[in-house]
């Protein structure tokens, strides 16, 4: 069997009558909304980002947890407040995207509340840097039911690798990724899909041809080319790549570079998903990194009165009116190609 069929077959499987009719009540009003221009929103989220925690071992450059630069509360996701949450919104939710910010595995018990939802029939994914995954972590992780492991690998050497990773050694990832093959092997798991995410920037984008050879060498499922988000890109920015297709920027006739694609005021990602961080607030998007948009807390309120609340639909017509008027959407990807 292919393992592409493998996981599309793993994911159908997730699907229930009352999972396909939110995910219709979802899509048609996000339709409604695009033509009409008013906020309409039917369903409840079919996606969701559940942030483990804020902490991570690296310091990568464009990134708020490795820059320490969070102004908002830092710390780890409470089990018994995921529990709650997944309890309540499990019976619509399809996917679960288990990161954020920060490196996932730093959570201790993290793996638990994966396995947690996993017995609830949600598709969970997660993506780390590759250092926790030491052969008992590889072993657990197997065992939790994990649909979907991200693991960044953003160079073939060390040299190249800590350019982006700083702080990072690339064959402490390699290895912890030779160590999850190992045990899907050992325990004849189809799960989870496993991907190397090659971050495409500057100082790596010559190494392209060689990460797909390695992850052939190490037995990984498949390899993604990511495109690199920057904040300071006006002026130009040494992470952009040189090869046009991988970057989410281009140079103007001034000297000026922008994002490729249109502002165009509606957002896909508003109607079907949100992000909750460790502390229970919810925020519209993963480019809300700091949560200075924040819609609602569910230490507060419940999950539904929140998606349906007047905050949420103040933004939803904010957004309409303009999404050049907000800045996290500035540097969105709506509308521009992520993965290369």
């Amino acid at each position: 069997m292919s393992i592409y069929f493998s996981d599309a077959l793993n994911f159908i499987k997730k699907l229930t009558p009352r999972r396909i009719w939110n995910v219709a009540k979802v899509l048609s009003s996000f339709y409604l909304t695009k033509y009409s221009k008013k906020p309409i929103q039917w369903g409840m989220p079919f996606t969701i980002s559940f942030e483990p925690t804020t902490a991570c071992n690296l310091r990568c450059p464009e990134c708020p947890s490795g820059l320490r630069a969070f102004t908002r509360p830092t710390g780890n996701l409470k089990e018994d407040f995921f529990r709650e949450t997944i309890d309540e919104m499990y019976r619509d939710l399809l996917y679960l995207i288990f990161y954020f910010q920060g490196e996932p595995y730093i959570n201790p018990n993290f793996l638990d509340m994966v396995n947690y939802a996993n017995k609830k029939g949600i598709y969970t994914i997660t993506s780390t840097n590759g250092h926790f995954l030491n052969d008992q972590n590889a072993k657990k992780t197997i065992e939790s039911g994990l649909d979907r492991l991200i693991i960044s690998v953003d160079g073939t050497t060390q040299e190249v690798y800590q350019n982006y990773r700083k702080e990072g050694k690339l064959e402490a990832v390699l290895q912890g990724a030779r160590n999850v093959v190992k045990w899907k092997k050992k325990l004849n798991s189809q799960t989870p899909h496993i991907i190397f995410q090659f971050l495409v920037v500057r100082p790596n984008e010559h190494q392209i041809p060689e990460v797909y050879k390695l992850a052939k060498e190490i037995g990984i499922d498949e390899v993604k080319l990511k495109t690199a988000q920057v904040y300071e890109y006006k002026h130009g920015n040494d992470l952009i790549p040189t090869i046009g297709k991988y970057a989410r920027y281009e140079q103007k006739k001034d000297g000026t570079w922008r994002v490729k694609n249109q502002l165009l005021n509606h957002c896909w990602k508003l109607w079907h998903s949100c992000v909750i961080t460790w502390d229970g607030v919810v925020v519209p998007c993963c480019f809300d990194k700091d949560a200075t948009h924040q819609l609602g807390d569910l230490k507060e309120k419940s999950f539904k009165e929140v998606w349906s609340g007047e905050a949420y639909q103040h933004f939803r017509r904010q957004l309409l009116k303009g999404r050049d008027q907000i800045e996290i959407c500035t540097n969105c990807t709506e509308g521009c190609k992520v993965w290369a």
